[in-house]
C-alpha cells in the first residue's frame, strides 16, 4: 500500500512540474509571440525633432528586445505640409498600425483626425500646449509635453539686458505651439512696461523677411518652440547676429543653428520618455487621461553668437543648475 501511495505522489509531482513548465511557456509566449506595427510621424526636419525621433525609435527597439516582442517601426516625415500629413495618416491607417507616435503639434492633429472612430492609441511627442491644441480629454490620446517656461526665458533676457526697451516677437501664426507663449510674453512685457514688435510668417522666406524687418527697431527677439521659425533659423540668426540683436528661443535646436540662447528640455530624454509611455500601452495597457510634462532648467548658450551680439552670459550661472555651451553646427 505504501508503494502505491508513493507512486501516486510521484505522478502528481511530475504532472505539476510539467504543468508549471507549460504555464511558464504560455506566459513567455504571450509576450514574445506578439508582433506590432508602430508609425512614428515627424512633422518636419529639424534637429530637435530629429533628436526626439531617434530617441523614440532606439528606446522602442530596446524595450521590444527586452520583452522578446517583434516590432515594425514605420517612420514618416510630413515636411510641415498639412496635405502630406493627411496622406500619411491615411497610409498609417491602411497599414493597420497598432500605435501612432506623432512628433509636434500639426503631426499630432493630423494623426488624431486619421484615427478618428478607431481605438488606435496615439502617444504624441513635443506638444508645447496639448490643451490649446485640443489634444486633451481624448480616450486614446496621451503623450509628452515640452511646455515652455516663457517667463523664465524673458527673465534671462532682462538679466543679461536690463536696459532693453523693445522686444521683437517672431513666430508663425499657423503654429499652435506659439499661441500661449506669445500671449504670455505680451503679458510679461506689458507688466514690465517694455514695448514689443510682432512679426509673423508661414514660410521660411516670410520668416526671414520678418526677422530682417526688425533690424533697427528692437533690442532683442523672442521666439517660442515654433517649428516654422526653426526651419528658417539659420537665416534668421545670420540677420539678427549681424545686427547685434540677441535671439532668445524655445529650444536648443535654434541655438545650434545660431540663436543666442534658450532654456528648455533635453530632447533625447523626451523621446525616451515617449517610448517608455508608449510601450506598455502597445502591450495592452491603459491610455492615461493626462499627459507628462518634461522638466526644463537647462540653459543653452551659443558662445560664438554671444561674442557676435556682445552679451555676457555669465549672469546665467545663478539662474539654472546647468548652463550648456555650444557653437553653431548648422543642424
Amino acid at each position: 500500500m505504501k508503494k502505491v501511495i508513493s507512486l501516486i505522489l510521484t505522478v502528481i509531482m511530475i504532472v505539476s512540474v510539467f504543468s508549471g513548465c507549460a504555464s511558464s511557456g504560455a506566459s513567455d509566449a504571450s509576450t514574445s509571440d506578439k508582433t506590432f506595427r508602430v508609425a512614428v510621424v515627424q512633422q518636419l526636419d529639424h534637429s530637435s525633432l530629429d533628436e526626439i525621433r531617434t530617441a523614440i525609435v532606439a528606446q522602442l527597439k530596446a524595450l521590444a528586445a527586452e520583452k522578446g516582442v517583434t516590432l515594425t517601426i514605420d517612420e514618416y516625415n510630413g515636411q510641415n505640409d498639412n496635405t502630406l500629413l493627411n496622406q500619411i495618416g491615411a497610409q498609417v491607417m491602411d497599414k493597420k498600425s497598432d500605435m501612432i507616435i506623432p512628433i509636434a503639434t500639426l503631426a499630432a492633429l493630423s494623426m488624431v483626425n486619421a484615427a478618428e472612430g478607431t481605438d488606435t492609441p496615439i502617444v504624441y511627442a513635443a506638444i508645447s500646449d496639448p490643451e490649446s491644441a485640443g489634444l486633451t480629454g481624448l480616450p486614446t490620446v496621451t503623450g509628452v509635453s515640452d511646455a515652455l517656461n516663457t517667463k523664465f526665458i524673458l527673465d534671462m533676457m532682462l538679466t543679461c539686458q536690463p536696459d532693453v526697451k523693445t522686444v521683437g516677437l517672431l513666430y508663425s501664426n499657423s503654429e499652435v505651439n506659439s499661441v500661449t507663449p506669445i500671449a504670455d510674453a505680451k503679458a510679461y512685457l506689458d507688466e514690465k512696461g517694455i514695448a514689443y514688435v510682432e512679426k509673423t510668417g508661414n514660410t521660411t522666406g516670410e520668416i526671414t523677411e520678418a526677422a530682417a524687418s526688425m533690424v533697427g527697431r528692437v533690442d532683442a527677439v523672442f521666439t517660442p518652440t515654433d517649428n516654422v521659425v526653426m526651419a528658417a533659423e539659420a537665416s534668421v540668426a545670420e540677420i539678427l547676429n549681424a545686427a547685434g540683436i540677441p535671439h532668445y528661443t524655445g529650444a536648443d535646436s535654434f541655438v545650434l543653428s545660431g540663436a543666442f540662447t534658450t532654456c528648455g528640455v533635453n530632447y533625447t530624454e523626451l523621446g525616451t520618455k515617449v517610448a517608455d509611455i508608449a510601450f506598455p500601452i502597445l502591450l495592452g495597457g491603459e491610455v492615461s487621461s493626462d499627459f507628462h510634462v518634461m522638466d526644463g532648467g537647462i540653459i543653452t548658450v551659443n558662445t560664438e553668437t554671444a561674442k557676435q551680439v556682445n552679451v555676457d552670459y555669465s549672469c546665467f550661472a545663478s539662474m539654472a543648475n546647468t548652463v550648456q555651451e555650444v557653437v553653431t553646427t548648422g543642424e
